[in-house]
């Protein structure tokens, strides 16, 4: 196996770990827009996103009771669709350019 092969997994593997377990403690504090519009005072008139009953809304998975485990879920959830995507993306630009394997 390449080296590179193996940092590549090495890092989606370590992305998972991340994701799953550590996302759990990150911090409980209102993300950087939310703060703002709390600061501003506009935050009140806010009005619920077209998304907000998703599957994936409010940084869970919906229908998973335990938070723990639907936060865990929701990152890997998100690591494995922004790597399908990405490595996509890859594949399809590599063809494009030529470049073969």
């Amino acid at each position: 196996m390449k080296r590179q092969s193996k940092f590549l997994i090495a890092g989606f593997i370590l992305s998972l770990f991340l994701a799953g377990i550590v996302s759990y403690y990150a911090s409980s504090s209102p993300d950087g827009l939310e703060k703002v519009a709390g600061d501003i005072g506009f935050l009140d008139n806010a009005k619920e996103q077209a998304n907000s009953d998703g599957l994936l809304a409010d940084y869970g998975v919906k229908g998973i009771e335990n938070e723990r485990l639907s936060t865990g879920a929701a990152g890997v959830i998100g690591v494995i669709a922004t790597a399908g995507v990405s490595t996509g993306l890859f594949l399809i630009l590599r063809r494009k350019n030529g470049a073969s394997r």
